[in-house]
């Protein structure tokens, strides 16, 4: 058996334990090939991943960061260190910023939402899971899914015109803010809504762009 790579889950996230002597150039594929023969077990939820069993320079790092990405669903929010204080400084940190892009009075709830699915929430929300078609999320808030949106959403349900809509995977059925209303198209690009993107209200009309610096810098949370 194989162990030069072993993906183990832990409370956060997943471990990626590398093998200390193999040649990196070697362990890059084993890495590559690892995760692709897990992907159907992984499935694509958003996680934290960190690696362990050798020292990895951070151009190192990101590089098996990336393989990892394209060999299979998976959705990296975070990537932090194995060691035990560092991790819970991280987790905390990246709990911190969930709360702030939810707002101060933000919900999280964890789980992937099935079709007949349908939850309502009095605050903005952040979603640890997918919304299937089917099912929808309200929110009087702003709505943040780290995982995909195929379902339908409400945003600003009480006429919040400044409410926004995120998603990892954006791709829904029907997106609402306030009281403007945006359906899918279905010749919409595969790729392209596969972006992590971000759904407002400009003029009178829902836009959907992909984050970047500007848009973001737009956005009032």
């Amino acid at each position: 058996m194989d162990n030069s790579v072993i993906i183990k889950g832990n409370n956060h996230g997943i471990t990626v334990i590398l093998d200390s002597k193999m040649e990196y150039s070697k362990l890059k594929d084993r890495v590559a090939q690892k995760f692709k023969d897990s992907s159907k077990f992984l499935g694509a939820a958003p996680v934290v991943l960190g690696f362990e069993g050798r020292p990895l320079l951070p151009e190192q790092e990101k590089e098996l960061l990336d393989i990892i990405t394209e060999s299979c669903d998976l959705r990296v929010v975070c990537l932090v260190d194995t060691n035990e204080a560092r991790d819970k400084q991280y987790e905390k940190t990246l709990n911190e910023r969930l709360m702030e892009l939810a707002g101060a009075s933000g919900t999280f709830y964890k789980g992937n939402l099935r079709s007949g699915q349908a939850v309502t929430f009095e605050t903005s929300v952040v979603i640890l899971g997918d919304v299937n078609p089917g099912a929808s999320v309200t929110s009087t808030g702003n709505v943040i899914v780290l995982g995909a949106l195929k379902g339908q959403v409400f945003a600003g349900a009480g006429g919040n015109e400044k409410a926004f809509v995120f998603a990892i995977d954006m791709a829904p059925v029907m997106i609402r803010i306030a009281g403007y209303l945006a359906r899918s198209c279905d010749k919409t690009d595969k790729e392209e809504m596969k972006k992590m993107q971000i759904a407002f209200l400009e003029n009178g009309q829902v836009c959907l762009e992909s984050l970047n610096k500007r848009v973001w810098n737009d956005i009032t949370l």
